[in-house]
Parts: C-alpha cells; structure tokens; sequence
C-alpha cells in the first residue's frame, strides 16, 4: 500500500496559524513574565490576579536549587501563566509603571526645586512657601543657607541632601 501523502492546507489556513518560532518566542515572552513574577517581593505580588496554581508555583521557585530543575521549573511557571489573564496582568504592570513614571515626575519637581532655591536664595523660598504654606520655612531657609555656603567651600553637599528629604517630607512623597 502506497503512502498517503498529507492534503497540501490551503494558503488561508498556513497564514493564520502562526509559525513554530513565534510560538517558541510567545513561550519565552511568558517563562520572562512568569520571572518577572518569581523576582518580585510578596506585597508586590500580591497586586496581580494570579490563581492558586500559579501562586504555589511562584513560591516553589525558591525551594529549588539545581539550576537544571530551575530551568525546567521555570518552563512549567510558562505553562502555567498560559493559563492567566494575560490582560489583567497587563493591566497591573500598566498601573505599576504609570504609578513609577508619577513618582519620578514628582522627585524630579522636587530636585528642580532644591536647585532653585539653593541658587535663588530667599525669593525662591518665599515661592514656594506660596505654593506649600505648611512648609516649615524656617528650617528651609537654615538648609538653603547650609547648602550654599557647602557650595561655595566645594565640600560635599550633606545640606543639599536634607533640603531635598525635606522637601520630601513636606510634600509627603
């Protein structure tokens, strides 16, 4: 008896099933994600909608030693987070991100304004006084005075510092 051949697919089902590669690099993109997971400290974890599965795998991650049963360990946290809402981890990773970028924008406000004050002197003080009046200028001024004359002597700038905790404190970021 002849060997059958297979039945050539058509071309419309060869374009959308995707090709072994980007099935292997899908797989890689989600034992990263499941990584990500695994690095992350409890509290941080503890923000994602994860099942109890993938939860007891996370944790079993650091029970293992080997770096081969590591490995193959890892490629099972892949085929288990297959498995997840890909999109409400997304999600979550989104608003982390935005949350980080926030924090930044907001040190950096704070460091645009030690800069200023330090360079400005007691006008910059009186602004932003107007613009936080429960800051404690008095102690503001101290610091500033501190951080310029640190400046002009080109020693470390110790009193930079705690204008700039200061301030974060002031503003309670």
């Amino acid at each position: 008896m002849p060997k059958q051949r297979p039945e050539p697919l058509d071309i419309d089902e060869q374009e959308e099933r995707p090709s072994k590669s980007q099935l292997k690099r899908e797989m890689h993109a989600l034992q990263a994600l499941g990584e990500t997971l695994i690095a992350m400290k409890p509290a941080e974890r503890a923000k994602f909608p994860l099942s109890d599965d993938m939860l007891r795998a996370i944790e079993e991650t650091s029970r293992i030693r080997s770096h081969e049963g590591r490995r193959r360990h890892m490629q099972y946290v892949g085929k288990l987070i297959r498995k997840e809402d890909l999109t409400a981890i997304q999600g979550v990773f989104d608003a982390i991100e935005q949350e980080k970028e926030q924090r930044d924008h907001a040190f950096h406000r704070l460091e645009k304004w030690r800069d200023r004050l330090v360079e400005e002197g007691d006008s910059a003080v009186d602004l932003f006084m107007a613009e936080y009046p429960n800051a404690d200028r008095q102690a503001i001024r101290q610091l500033v005075r501190n951080a310029r004359k640190e400046r002009e002597q080109s020693k470390p700038p110790t009193s930079s510092r705690k204008l700039f905790k200061h301030l974060r404190d002031t503003l309670a970021l």
